[in-house]
C-alpha cells in the first residue's frame, strides 16, 4: 500500500511539473544557470551595479553595492585574466574597480598571500641581478597609470617594499622643466631608465604626454595621435634591449577616489598629500577615462602588454600587482653564473690558513 502511495505521489509531482507555467519555468531555469566566472571578462569583471549617470563608454563608475566573487588564485596567470588584448579598446565604464579577479577570498587572505610573496619576490630579484654581473642585460620595467588617489604611490610602499631597495630605481615623473621642454617627449623617459639586472619603477610615465597631454588639449591633437606609434617603437626597442615591460593601469572607481580625497581633507598629516587641482580634474573624469582607453587600445602589444588592476581595494591591488612582477620574472628565469675559479682549490686554501 505504502508502495502505491509513493507512485501516486511522484506522478502527481510529475503532472504538476509538466503543468508549470512558461514564464514561471523560464524563471526558474535561469536561476539554476552558473554565474560567468572572470575569465569570460576580456581584462576584468564589468560592474554589476551603476548609479544613474556614472556608466557607459567614458561615465563615472563607482564601487557596486555587492563584491562581487573572486576566482581561486593558480587558475590561469593573472596576466591573462587582466591584460588588454592588443587592438581592443576596453570599456572602462563597464569594468568594476572593486573586483578582485583571480585573487583571494578576502583583505585578510590578500595581506597573507602579498606577504609570502616576498620570499620568492626577493629570489628572483636576487637571481635578477646575480647574472647582469656575467653580462645578463635583462631587467624589468614598471609603469604605473591611474587617475589621482589610485594607488602609484601605495604600490611603490607596499610592493616595491618586498624587494632589496638597492636593486631597485624609482622615479615619478611630475610636470616637465624647462629642460625636458625643450627635448622630445621620451628624452626624460630614457635618462630613467633600468640598467641591467634592475627593477625599474615609474610612478607616471611617457604615457602622460597621451593623457593629461590630450585631455588639457597641452599639444595639437595630430601630434597626440602620432605619439602613440612612437611609444610603440620606443616600448619594443626596449623589449629587444632585454627589458621586460610592465604596465599597469590602477582603475579606481569615481566614488572611490571622493572618499580617498576626502579622507586627506579629514586628517590633518595627509594635507600635504592634497592637491586642489584634483577636484577640478574630477570633473575632467569622463575625457580622462577616454584618454585611458585610447592609450590602451593603440599602446597594449605583444612586447608591451597593458593590464587592468582594480583599485578600489587596496589590498588586491598589492598582490595583483606583486603577482604579475613574480610571474614576469619568473617567465625570465635569471640564473646565477657560475663561478670561473677552482671551488676545492679555494676551499683548501682558506682551510689551511
Amino acid at each position: 500500500m505504502a508502495g502505491k502511495q509513493n507512485e501516486k505521489r511522484k506522478s502527481t509531482k510529475s503532472s504538476e511539473k509538466r503543468q508549470e507555467k512558461p514564464e514561471k519555468r523560464e524563471k526558474r531555469e535561469k536561476s539554476a544557470e552558473p554565474a560567468k566566472s572572470a575569465k569570460d571578462a576580456k581584462v576584468a569583471e564589468p560592474a554589476k551595479d551603476s548609479e544613474p549617470g556614472k556608466s557607459g563608454k567614458s561615465g563615472k563608475s563607482g564601487k557596486s553595492g555587492k563584491r562581487p566573487a573572486a576566482e581561486g588564485s593558480g587558475a590561469r596567470p593573472l596576466r591573462e585574466l587582466l591584460r588588454v588584448t592588443p587592438g581592443e579598446r576596453p570599456d572602462l565604464g563597464r569594468l568594476d574597480p572593486s573586483a578582485t579577479p583571480g585573487g583571494p577570498v578576502d583583505k585578510a587572505a590578500g595581506v597573507a598571500a602579498t606577504a609570502l610573496l616576498a620570499q620568492p619576490l626577493g629570489s628572483l630579484q636576487e637571481r635578477l641581478y646575480a647574472a647582469s654581473t656575467a653580462g645578463d642585460r635583462r631587467r624589468v620595467l614598471l609603469v604605473l597609470q591611474g587617475m589621482d588617489t589610485s594607488g602609484k604611490g601605495g604600490t611603490l610602499k607596499h610592493v616595491i617594499g618586498l624587494f632589496n631597495p638597492s636593486g631597485c630605481r624609482i622615479k615619478a615623473f611630475k610636470s616637465p622643466t624647462e629642460e625636458e621642454l625643450g627635448h622630445p617627449f621620451l628624452w626624460r623617459i630614457k635618462q630613467e631608465l633600468p640598467r641591467p639586472g634592475e627593477i625599474g619603477i615609474f610612478d607616471r610615465s611617457h604615457y602622460e604626454d597621451v593623457l593629461i597631454a590630450r585631455v588639457r588639449e597641452l599639444v595639437p591633437r595630430n601630434r597626440v595621435r602620432a605619439r602613440y606609434a612612437q611609444i610603440n617603437r620606443f616600448e619594443k626597442a626596449l623589449a629587444d634591449d632585454g627589458v621586460t615591460v610592465v604596465k599597469v593601469f590602477l582603475h579606481i572607481g569615481y566614488e572611490e577616489q571622493r572618499t580617498r580625497l576626502l579622507q586627506r581633507l579629514d586628517n590633518p598629516d595627509k594635507h600635504w598629500k592634497f592637491n586642489v587641482g584634483d577636484i577640478e580634474e574630477r570633473t575632467m573624469w569622463p575625457a580622462y577615462q577616454e584618454a585611458y582607453e585610447v592609450a590602451l587600445e593603440r599602446c597594449s602589444t605583444d612586447e608591451a602588454p597593458w593590464y587592468v588592476v582594480p583599485a578600489d581595494r587596496k589590498w588586491y591591488r598589492n598582490w595583483a600587482i606583486s603577482t604579475l612582477l613574480r610571474e614576469h620574472l619568473e617567465d625570465i628565469d635569471p640564473q646565477y653564473p657560475k663561478g670561473e675559479f677552482d671551488v676545492e682549490e679555494c676551499r683548501r686554501r682558506l682551510l689551511a690558513g
